[in-house]
């Protein structure tokens, strides 16, 4: 009797709706509407402007949506890409390489240390993992000189190893990783260890699976931080120089290369924003979940 009762009270507490009216509804929608305006506005005049001719580009007052598009620009894109110096393959592979190395290895090193600080309790762990939050306040540009010092001592400066070798420190994979780890019951863990499997084993089929939401947005980020990078600071030599770089190199050539600059752009940002929609909910799932907790 008793357990048909509370069975009737969960039943009524699932049905209960939120108590909201519909104007807080219609207000909270019309917030996220404009919200989503603002962030898309930028990307679509990007967009835009990679298919304008050069009259449209410098048209008073400015047009947002180009009226006569044109594949002019990515055309003059190669042109100009293909007469430099270094081929144009080039700064593709070398950034390509870069990105796809440093978050590999961001993400194996990032996990691992991660599951240790989630699931062991060792001397220091917890004022190491306060260290790695700390460091999240610190920009990229903070840490350029110390980095280069390091790089210069290390004889890495004008190799690939000064971009990726740094990309596998980035604090946002551990923290990450380790607050979404943390929700993995011990009791799982502890009953793969009494059949018999080792840490290895457990780390690859059971916590890695678990938490694929996590190592996807790291990747996301990973790739968006790699991908956008210039590297000018530690690489000298033309030939290991990244494609945002060369870009950039073009689009500083004037206001005959506007729309070269602006199919340019659109290149450079494409990768990352087709990555980021193709994993989005993902990214919703882990930020959900990664609070900082005791």
């Amino acid at each position: 009797m008793i357990g048909g009762i509370t069975e009737m009270k969960l039943i009524k507490l699932k049905k209960r709706k939120p108590n909201r009216s519909r104007g807080g509804d219609m207000g909270i929608y019309i917030m996220l509407i404009l919200f989503g305006i603002f962030f898309v506005v930028p990307l679509v005049y990007t967009v835009s402007n990679a298919f304008k001719p050069l009259d449209e580009i410098y048209l008073y007052p400015p047009r947002f949506f180009v009226k006569n598009p044109t594949f002019n620009n990515f055309q003059d894109l190669l042109v100009v890409m293909s007469n430099s110096y270094v081929p144009f393959t080039r700064y593709v592979f070398n950034t390509v390489l870069t990105t796809l190395v440093g978050t590999v290895g961001h993400l194996i090193i990032g996990s691992m240390a991660a599951y240790v600080l989630a699931k062991y309790d060792f001397p220091g762990g917890k004022q190491f993992f306060n260290v790695c939050v700390t460091a999240l306040m610190f920009n990229a540009y903070v840490l350029q000189i110390p980095t280069y010092l390091i790089m210069t001592k290390l004889g890495w400066v004008d190799t690939y190893l000064a971009l990726i070798v740094p990309a596998f420190a980035l604090p946002m994979g551990l923290f990450l990783m380790k607050q979404f780890m943390e929700q993995i019951p011990d009791a799982l863990i502890e009953a793969a260890k009494i059949d018999g499997a080792k840490e290895g084993r457990i780390f690859l089929q059971i916590v890695m699976p678990n938490v694929k939401p996590a190592w996807l947005t790291v990747t996301i980020f990973s790739v968006q931080n790699l991908w956008n990078l210039k590297g000018q600071i530690y690489i000298y030599s033309e030939e290991y120089k990244m494609l945002p770089y060369a870009l950039q190199q073009i689009m500083s050539a004037g206001v005959a290369r506007a729309g070269v600059g602006g199919a340019a752009t659109m290149v450079v940002m494409m990768v990352p924003i087709i990555i980021f929609v193709m994993a989005q909910s993902n990214i919703l799932e882990t930020m959900a979940s990664s609070g900082i907790k005791d």
